[in-house]
């Protein structure tokens, strides 16, 4: 995915209506309520914990509301009832497509992501069929603004651990081992930045090119159709748009 593609969709998402704000949040919550469930409600005990928690912010989710998600889910910390599935599969032109749910009926999400794999020229395949073309990094994309010092940032991100720290045109994107991403967190939230995103993700490593209009239009409606999908979580995929 080219720089300005990557950074017009994530202004795209962050400027999404009300209702889809609320769905979004509802989806952080869910993930907010796992992480509980699997490690405590103390975000310093609790690096995936910690790790959502960054997530939501960058997603705009107010404080108020993710510390009552995670009231709730400690006061519910037995209720078994969503289960974490990876969907694997290719979108139109070969598009690698790696789809993550939380869900309290897995016959009806799977019959769901199928659907629309199948209606928009792709198709589901097995686990493991196309996430050894991702590497599981940790992300955060960072706005280019004038008081940023481009040195500055890097330095501080690479002495924190970073593995990386990409200069695109209007963003800067920095990369980290997962393990080491709650730490880079804390020294650039420390040093005063903010993030745009900032969350655990399957990073592709080829991207794959689509050579006509309508697979273009049939790839960007697979991908809203399953973001609409409550049970939906996140999508990775390597479009070079």
């Amino acid at each position: 995915m080219s720089g300005h593609s990557k950074w017009a969709n994530i202004k795209h998402k962050k400027e999404r209506t009300d209702a889809q704000r609320g769905k979004v949040f509802t989806k952080l919550g869910r993930e907010i309520a796992i992480a509980v469930r699997s490690g405590g409600p103390d975000p310093n005990g609790n690096s995936r914990l910690k790790d959502i928690i960054a997530k939501a912010k960058a997603n705009n989710v107010p404080n108020d509301n993710i510390m009552r998600s995670i009231k709730k889910a400690s006061g519910d910390i037995n209720n078994d009832s969503f289960e974490e599935i990876i969907y694997e599969g290719y979108g139109p032109g070969g598009v690698a497509v790696i789809v993550e749910a939380l869900t309290d009926n897995r016959n009806r999400t799977a019959g769901d992501v199928r659907h629309f794999f199948d209606k928009y020229g792709g198709n589901l395949g097995t686990n493991g069929c196309v996430s050894f073309m991702f590497d599981k990094r940790g992300q955060f994309i960072i706005e280019k603004k004038q008081e940023i010092d481009e040195d500055r940032l890097m330095m501080t991100a690479l002495e924190a651990g970073a593995l990386d720290v990409i200069s695109e045109e209007e963003y800067y994107e920095i990369i980290t081992e997962p393990d080491d991403f709650s730490a880079v967190l804390d020294i650039l939230e420390n040093e005063g930045y903010t993030f745009e995103t900032a969350e655990i993700a399957m990073i592709p490593q080829t991207m794959t090119a689509l050579n006509s209009d309508e697979m273009a239009s049939d790839m960007e409606k697979l991908i809203e159709k399953l973001e609409d999908l409550d049970d939906i979580q996140n999508i990775y995929h390597n479009w070079d748009q």
